[in-house]
């Protein structure tokens, strides 16, 4: 069930104030925003189909994870626990997932149909202690729970700095290409706390026509 407190298909009520604050704070990202302005994150899936899309998504492009997404959701007839257990790892290998994917697909549908993935508590815990809770389920490592954190808890300060996409951005907006060490992403990322989400958020449409959805 998708939690009431997150609204569903709506861009978060902190969005206007944040692009405000953003543009004031960073020019270069006052260029990227302009570009964008009326579009943002929004609240698509519950919870195990955003976590099913951040499994398939890993380490791709955005069209080849819709690409293989669509190809996913065509074989299992839908996208659910139910129905992917009822797949099996085998044909979901034969759909065109790696070995790896389709054994982690399997294991968060087991952990989504055993009640590992309902939790109401998410909302009151911090983001760490919500990664946390997601790094034990194979298949989610650190990159997975913050777009877990951005996509679906709409947590408005996450900077993934393991993110590719997102490093390809500031080295390009800000570095002239040249591919920045975290500390340096840091740096530059201080001036847009408390909104680090939105700022990566623009940084990645800026990459991209389709923009990043889970």
């Amino acid at each position: 069930m998708v939690d009431a407190k997150l609204p569903v298909g709506r861009k978060p009520r902190y969005w206007a104030q944040a692009i405000t604050q953003l543009s004031a704070a960073d020019p270069v990202l006052a260029v990227i925003i302009e570009a964008s302005r009326s579009e943002g994150l929004r609240r698509r899936n519950d919870p195990f189909t955003m976590l099913a899309r951040a499994i398939v998504g890993q380490q791709i492009s955005v069209k080849a994870a819709d690409s293989i997404w669509q190809r996913f959701s065509d074989l299992c007839g839908g996208v659910s626990p139910e129905r992917v257990l009822a797949t099996g790892e085998a044909r979901l290998r034969d759909g065109g997932l790696t070995r790896q994917k389709s054994a982690y697909l399997v294991h968060l549908a087991e952990a989504a149909r055993d009640g590992r993935l309902a939790a109401p508590k998410w909302h009151k815990l911090d983001d760490e202690a919500i990664i946390e809770e997601l790094v034990v389920l194979k298949g989610i490592g650190r990159w997975t729970a913050e777009m877990f954190l951005i996509f679906h808890m709409q947590r408005p300060d996450v900077l993934p700095l393991g993110d590719l996409g997102l490093r390809r951005a500031i080295g390009q907006r800000y570095a002239g290409g040249r591919t920045l060490e975290h500390e340096e992403i840091n740096d530059i990322a201080a001036r847009w706390r408390p909104w680090r989400t939105v700022a990566t958020w623009y940084l990645w449409r800026s990459l991209d026509p389709i923009p990043v959805e889970y």
